[in-house]
């Protein structure tokens, strides 16, 4: 009997699934709900094929866990059979909690509650319905295991999650400088001391991944097309929940009808079962079949904003190196009021102003650390010749402001 199941990836080539647990949490309906959800929401309406999902993504952070254990391995560390399948269980479930259109539903249609915090909700369903299966693939991923690096390879600056979505993300959009060498960096991975370090020779492979990131960032996730269009469906969403709220009769499939109708935060999400249930039903089908029949709604906003996302009217945007005056605000705000035809505390759905930051490498957070061949550890950041540390640590603000073309 075969033991175990082939997936053929574009990016990494075959990917083996061992038949067993890991096989299980692959064909369960909530990982298989991930095929439903893209993986970089609106993107497409400027790079057309990133139509890549959670699900591909998923799969591919697992295929490159594998490879990290077995290439630590082959070094001389030490995997019990439980904690190599459940680091391998914790990536493949990284994202499960994901809703659709990556983060859009976090601050619209549900507040106070995190993807993160979701996934773990689901992990603990699925480890109940396996029977304790998943009991070090939830350890893990809490980062309540011993062994600390284990989490480090799910949640760190280098873990396998970045590792694959830079490398997906990059094949999918076409956008070449985000090509990272994934396969070197984790031959380059060791372990000292329980951290998770990266052999000196491995030091150009760091800075190159490094500086790809920063450039996907700008030229893929925060560009300003993608970010104007998230915003119309932000837009869209808080109008139809705030009529939904009103009382309104406002089309939308049961999952998301639910979340337009409740004012839906971490308390009443942890306090009503049937809200995970719901929540665990939505995808992105869900929220375009909705925008779809809004184009025809009796609100002149809500019909506006949907016939823009779908018809591709996306939102003008005005990058700023300072925050946008107030005085310009409301001289926006009223200008699209009298364009529209509508009050000036509804031309606040036309318009989006938002403060967006990145930096390369945050000094703070989890460290890169080289190790050299005497057994020092020195930080990427000091080790670097190319890569300054003011630089690389330096967080980039923007200001961005989006208003509906007329």
């Amino acid at each position: 009997m075969n033991d175990s199941k082939i997936i053929n990836d574009p990016v990494f080539g075959f990917i083996k699934i061992p038949r067993g647990p890991l096989l299980q949490i692959v064909q369960h309906p909530l990982m298989q709900r991930l095929t439903r959800i893209k993986q970089l929401g609106l993107a497409s309406v400027v790079y057309p094929a990133a139509q890549h999902t959670r699900f591909q993504h998923s799969i591919g952070a697992f295929h490159l866990m594998s490879e990290a254990v077995t290439s630590l391995s082959q070094k001389g560390i030490y995997f019990f059979e439980p904690e190599a399948e459940g680091v391998q269980a914790a990536i493949l479930m990284h994202d499960i909690g994901h809703g659709p259109f990556s983060h859009v539903l976090e601050d619209t249609l549900i507040s106070g509650i995190t993807h993160e915090e979701i996934s773990l909700m689901m992990m603990e369903q699925i480890n109940r319905e396996m029977n304790g299966q998943l009991n070090y693939a939830l350890k893990i991923f809490k980062d309540e295991y011993p062994k600390k690096f284990l989490h480090q390879l799910i949640s760190s600056q280098l873990d396998m999650d970045r590792l694959d979505y830079l490398r997906r993300d990059s094949f999918f959009t076409g956008v070449h400088e985000g090509n990272i060498g994934s396969a070197r960096i984790i031959k380059m991975l060791d372990v000292v001391d329980d951290h998770l370090v990266v052999n000196s020779k491995g030091i150009y492979s760091i800075e190159n991944y490094l500086t790809s990131r920063r450039l996907m960032y700008w030229q893929v996730y925060l560009h300003k097309t993608a970010v104007a269009c998230e915003k119309v469906l932000v837009n869209t969403l808080r109008r139809a929940k705030q009529l939904a709220m009103e009382g309104h009769d406002v089309f939308a499939p049961p999952a998301l009808q639910y979340f337009l109708k409740n004012d839906v935060d971490a308390k009443f999400f942890n306090s009503h079962e049937e809200a995970l249930g719901h929540y665990e039903t939505l995808d992105d089908n869900d929220v375009w079949s909705a925008i779809k029949v809004w184009m025809k709604s009796n609100d002149k906003i809500l019909a506006m904003l949907a016939t823009d996302l779908i018809n591709r009217n996306i939102f003008k945007v005005e990058v700023y190196e300072e925050p946008v005056g107030e005085e310009k605000l409301n001289a926006l705000r009223e200008e699209i009021s009298r364009q529209a035809g509508i009050s000036n505390d509804d031309a606040r759905y036309l318009m989006s102003v938002n403060t967006i930051e990145k930096d390369m490498y945050d000094i703070h957070d989890d460290q890169i650390g080289i190790l050299y061949k005497d057994g020092t550890i020195r930080d990427i950041a000091e080790s670097s010749e190319i890569l300054n540390i003011n630089l690389l640590s330096r967080k980039v603000r923007k200001y961005y402001l989006c208003y509906q073309r007329f």
